[in-house]
């Protein structure tokens, strides 16, 4: 696939500091990059901001969907993989919300030489309880969240994106997530749905080796603040670190 195929397959979006530190930002099952939109102009400011959507969300190109490729997590991380490289990017600070911190886990083992460092915001790395681990849902949750996604799409989005935004002084901000749902294709919505919540990237957190940041909500219904996973050898960036420091210069 050439370049700007990459480029618009996936609707990039290139702002800020040209020569700047660069930061990746990727938003999670149901969204597009417009759920940055607030906090982009700070960014750009000091940094090189790259924005994307996933091939099924969005501005993407729907052409280029296929659900063999969408149906793991891989495929996902796949897509940021390729958009790293079509930009020539390295050093990047990956930050993904939801869903996404598991893509970032995925693609920075693939490209640990252009992923410096991870910004998990609100994280879940398999969303079904487990014997000693708290997911969020039983597997008959998901299962009863999955048969009312597949038999009305659009119901579905009006009933649970006010449960995941948890915000009811907030009424707009529910809409929006609304309304992002149903802007979603259904079908793709569909697969999406089932890459994200019949998951288990677990055992990937074994292999995160770059300094990574976890920002948890305090009324998360999706991704609970109280679980139980797999040790992980991610590590907590040491004083005066800077993912842009030249590892050679950086204090530890």
């Amino acid at each position: 696939m050439i370049g700007m195929d990459v480029l618009r397959r996936n609707n990039v979006t290139v702002t800020g500091v040209a020569d700047g530190p660069v930061v990746v930002l990727a938003h999670g099952f149901g969204c597009d990059q417009n759920m940055w939109r607030l906090v982009v102009p700070a960014l750009a400011e000091r940094y090189r901001v790259v924005l994307f959507d996933y091939v099924g969300s969005g501005g993407s190109d729907p052409s280029s969907w296929s659900e063999e490729r969408y149906s793991t997590l891989e495929g996902y991380a796949q897509d940021v993989v390729e958009v790293c490289r079509e930009l020539d990017l390295d050093r990047v600070v990956f930050v993904g919300h939801s869903v996404s911190a598991m893509v970032g886990v995925l693609a920075a083992r693939a490209v640990p030489e252009r992923i410096r460092a991870l910004v998990m915001v609100a994280p879940s790395p398999r969303y079904i309880d487990d014997e000693g681990y708290r997911g969020g849902f039983t597997a008959g949750d998901i299962d009863e969240l999955l048969d009312s996604l597949e038999s009305n799409y659009l119901g579905w989005s009006s009933a649970v994106a006010p449960m995941i935004m948890g915000t009811p002084e907030r009424p707009e901000l529910e809409q929006e997530l609304t309304d992002s749902f149903c802007a979603t294709d259904p079908d793709m919505a569909r697969v999406f749905a089932r890459t994200t919540f019949l998951s288990d990237n677990r055992a990937d957190l074994g292999d995160v080796e770059v300094p990574t940041l976890v920002l948890e909500s305090a009324r998360g219904t999706s991704s609970p603040r109280a679980r139980s996973a797999p040790s992980s050898t991610a590590r907590s960036p040491p004083p005066g670190w800077s993912p842009w420091t030249p590892p050679a210069t950086a204090r530890t």
